[in-house]
């Protein structure tokens, strides 16, 4: 490949609306276009770099026995009425209506589609399992798409679904597709980590998420110092806490005249933060709740919505907290309610004794509160929290954070969608039975951005060599003064293609600063300069992306160097 005949089309300066490093990047490499808000033209160079990870990806499917389909990306209303998700799925399903008033959407993922397809191709037990996957265009229509192709409107994914008989089959599923995930990642040189995961809006009985590490990653993780256990924040868990200590104080109530927050009490009152409690006022189809968490810590939304009767749960409004409790946010508390409440408590603050909680009246909390003495022992305990750094994990280890960005997705679907549909086989027996389903996702085009986040420098992209665009760039330094630089580059090229290493010719004629400057901006790993003054002396100039310096190698020595 010779860069005189290829469309590149570089910018030294970075572009006002880029917020992240990322989209700054594929935009000042020309990598991607904006055509629309989220949505994108992927120029010569960023397809390269997207076809890499496609290849890889598909390979690894292969490897692991799926089987490679393509569906269609319009999806008909009956499919998704069906399971109900015409109405639920929200604003990010793009509606669309044909000429004949005919409902569709815009694929934003496909369980509906391959489950009809699976209904109608698969009759008998013989012919499970099975896994189908695709590498296909899907559109979400968000909200407020940013960040470029980390959170655009329409993006490249790789989704698969399998079938099976029994639980226990697709749990086997399960597992080979979370190694095959494993090995896609390592296989594109990327830092990540496999986490416990709450499986949102796709559903199912299972899920685990893996995520590219990177600084500005919009998902915080959780990891234990002691074991590879990891989750998303949203469902990561501390250690139990151990068993409630014995009462050794008399409830009383103490002045608080403008202290509203957990903190500003413990400090007035000469206490650890850990022994105050923050009520969180809620509304349920069921009525009012409590929801309690230590003063140190905050509520879960995931988890709480998760606990039996919590689905769908709003903030209460100043006049239900009023009419609950007899008092204004601030001062609330779990003591002596004006109506029966529903109460939930941490498992922390469930094993706290002499703690601190609003006392239902302005300007006052109520200090030395102990349970099933000063009030009922709570309706329900529960791990509500979220955890932060320092937690004590149930493996013994330290609770630490990072920030990543989600990459892939595996779920345990079980028969959800398979139940709706009316995806039966016939099992040994000739009975109809209801398939089990798994589903397994990888962002294709995200991976592009994530990669970048965590490999770039103040020169531009580093590219993990699996996924660059070419692995070697053969820069051409005066080569009208000397036909023979040409001559070098290009045995030089022929001997690197024979070995299997992808390399790139810079023929373009710039000077040698605007030429490096280009080949560091899109990140090729390795650099190597052809000169008049090098071949006299019978040597290249290699540099490395991440080096900080050049070396002087003979053809020998940079050939091996190379992998040629």
């Amino acid at each position: 490949m010779r860069l005189s005949r290829f469309h590149l089309s570089t910018a030294r300066e970075t572009p006002a609306d880029a917020e992240i490093v990322s989209h700054q990047l594929m935009l000042r490499t020309g990598m991607i276009r904006k055509l629309a808000a989220g949505i994108y033209t992927w120029s010569p160079l960023g397809l390269r770099v997207l076809r890499r990870v496609e290849n890889i990806v598909r390979e690894e499917m292969n490897a692991a026995g799926a089987i490679e389909v393509l569906m269609p990306s319009i999806q008909p209303q009956e499919l998704w009425e069906e399971t109900g998700r015409w109405a639920k799925f929200g604003g990010q399903l793009l509606k669309i209506r044909d000429r004949k008033e005919a409902g569709y959407c815009y694929g934003p993922t496909h369980e509906e589609v391959i489950t009809d397809f699976a209904r109608h191709e698969l009759k008998s037990y013989k012919q499970l399992p099975v896994n189908f996957y695709q590498i296909q265009t899907k559109f979400r229509d968000e909200i407020r798409p940013r960040f470029g192709v980390m959170r655009a409107r329409e993006f490249l994914m790789k989704d698969a679904y399998s079938f099976h008989l029994t639980d226990e089959d697709l749990a086997r599923e399960y597992e080979n597709m979370k190694a095959a995930y494993i090995r896609i990642f390592t296989r594109l040189g990327l830092e990540f980590r496999a986490v416990q995961a709450d499986s949102g809006a796709i559903g199912g009985d299972a899920s685990q998420e893996f995520h590219v590490l990177a600084e500005s990653g919009e998902d915080g993780l959780a990891f234990s110092t002691g074991s590879d256990y990891a989750a998303n924040v949203e469902t990561a868990q501390a250690a139990a806490p151990g068993p409630r200590p014995a009462a050794s104080e008399a409830m009383r109530k103490v002045d608080t005249p403008t202290q509203k927050t957990c903190e500003d009490v413990a400090k007035l009152l000469g206490i650890a933060l850990e022994r105050t409690v923050k009520s969180v006022a809620v509304m349920t189809d069921g009525g009012f709740v409590l929801a309690l968490v230590r003063g140190d810590h905050s509520v879960n939304e995931i988890k709480l919505g998760k606990l039996p009767g919590m689905a769908d749960y709003r903030a209460a409004s100043e006049a239900e907290i009023q009419a609950h409790l007899g008092s204004e946010p601030g001062f609330l508390g779990p003591v002596g309610p004006k109506q029966a409440i529903r109460v939930i408590a941490d498992r922390e603050v469930a094993a706290l004794a002499d703690f601190v909680v609003g006392a239902n009246e302005r300007g006052f909390h109520l200090a030395g509160v102990n349970w099933g003495r000063d009030l009922p022992e709570p309706e329900t305990v529960a791990d509500i929290r979220s955890v932060v750094a320092g937690d004590r994990a149930a493996d013994g280890g330290e609770i630490r954070l990072a920030r990543g960005i989600e990459v892939g997705h595996v779920f345990q679907l079980g028969r959800k969608y398979a139940e709706a549909m009316g995806a039966t086989v016939l099992d040994e027996q000739g009975k109809s039975q209801v398939m089990s389903m798994g589903c397994y996702g990888i962002g294709v085009s995200r991976i592009v951005a994530a990669a970048i986040e965590q490999n770039h420098d103040e020169r531009g992209i580093c590219w993990p060599e699996p996924m660059a665009p070419w692995q070697v760039a053969i820069c051409l330094i005066n080569p009208k003064n000397d036909a023979g630089v040409i001559e070098a580059a290009e045995s030089l090229m022929a001997d690197l293609h024979k070995a299997g290493v992808d390399c790139v010719l810079d023929d373009r004629g710039l000077r040698p600063g605007p030429m490096f400057a280009d080949i560091e901006l899109i990140g090729i790993p390795h650099r190597v300069v052809v000169s008049e003054r090098g071949l006299a002396a019978g040597t290249f100039e290699y540099r490395a992306r991440r080096a900080d310096a050049a070396e002087q190698l003979d053809r020998a020595a940079l050939l091996a160097k190379l992998g040629a």
